[in-house]
């Protein structure tokens, strides 16, 4: 059976076809909101999407987690919308952002509790202090500070396996910032990832093993994991919602912010996603392991929001 020939289309009808797709998008029937950076944030964002793309089919939110440092990169080359970040931006980060015309503002959206963790094996451990801590961790202890004995003697001569954030993690830059002293000061012999997942699974999987991550990843894994109290000289603290909000929990709790660009805010998608954001963070929170913000600092981000939504859309 000879099937019938099939005319080649013009050129001037792949144009048609192509103004017909950019049409479509434009009309937000493929209204994609980008969001990559911290992988703290990410639980937050990836939860609310989830419930957003239910209700608002049109708008598709897809949410990486790039690490901090990594999302603010992909920020200020303008290849994302909104960049997760669980510290502020940096005078380096905001100035790669300047240079490349990009304007943003911040929005501060919960807090977070650093989560110091062991195998629950580990029957030697329930508490560490901040100078142990540094001990650990300090760049100086490569190679010398190796098993559990090295950070007290009263502790077994069982070798340390550490798992901790990759470098481009907002979550590596604030810890050893506040226990180290500087950020990115850190020892480099330990297993790093920017999946907290996988930090989980690495802890969970070793006896000798110590971890730290965002609270919301053991609050999701308290059956694989043993979380430390903190004493940073006035008693042992065990984060939860109450002592990450009341600064007890020092020095290891800090806020967690969304970073827009201004540019963005023409998208109708990304004003209707992020509205959305804000009605549900506050309750979506606490089931991630976060703690909600007051009631003055949500107020101020509606302020926030509202004055550059009307600012851009009429350039």
């Amino acid at each position: 059976m000879l099937l019938p020939k099939v005319r080649p289309l013009r050129r001037s009808t792949l144009a048609s076809l192509l103004v017909l797709l950019v049409g479509l998008v434009g009309c937000g029937r493929t209204n994609v909101v980008s969001i990559d950076g911290s992988s703290t944030v990410f639980l937050l964002s990836a939860a609310i999407a989830e419930e957003f793309n239910e209700v608002s089919p049109d708008v598709k939110v897809v949410v990486s987690q790039a690490g901090t440092g990594g999302g603010f990169k992909k920020f200020a080359a303008g290849e994302i919308q909104i960049c997760d970040a669980s510290r502020p931006i940096t005078e380096a980060e905001a100035a790669a952002c300047k240079k490349n015309g990009i304007e943003f503002i911040k929005l501060e959206v919960a807090f977070d509790g650093l989560a110091v963790v062991v195998n629950p094996a580990n029957d030697w451990c329930d508490s560490i202090t901040t100078d142990q801590l540094k001990t650990i961790w300090r760049a100086e202890a490569a190679q010398s500070v190796m098993k559990w004995s090295d950070v007290n003697p009263d502790w077994p001569d069982i070798e340390l396996e550490l798992y901790g954030p990759g470098t481009d993690s907002g979550t590596y830059d604030y810890f050893t910032e506040v226990i180290n002293g500087e950020a990115k000061s850190s020892r480099q012999d330990y297993s790093p990832s920017e999946s907290d997942n996988a930090l989980v699974q690495g802890v969970a999987g070793d006896k000798g093993s110590l971890g730290y991550f965002g609270l919301g990843y053991y609050a999701e894994n308290t059956d694989k994991l043993k979380l430390l109290s903190v004493d940073s000289g006035d008693g042992p603290i065990i984060p939860t919602a109450a002592t990450v909000r009341d600064g007890t929990y020092k020095p290891l709790a800090r806020p967690l912010y969304l970073y827009v660009r201004q540019d963005a805010l023409r998208n109708e998608g990304v004003v209707k996603y992020l509205n959305y954001y804000l009605d549900k963070v506050n309750d979506v929170s606490p089931r991630v392991g976060y703690v909600p913000v007051p009631d003055e600092v949500m107020e101020a981000n509606r302020k926030t929001l509202d004055a550059a939504v009307p600012r851009v859309a009429v350039n």
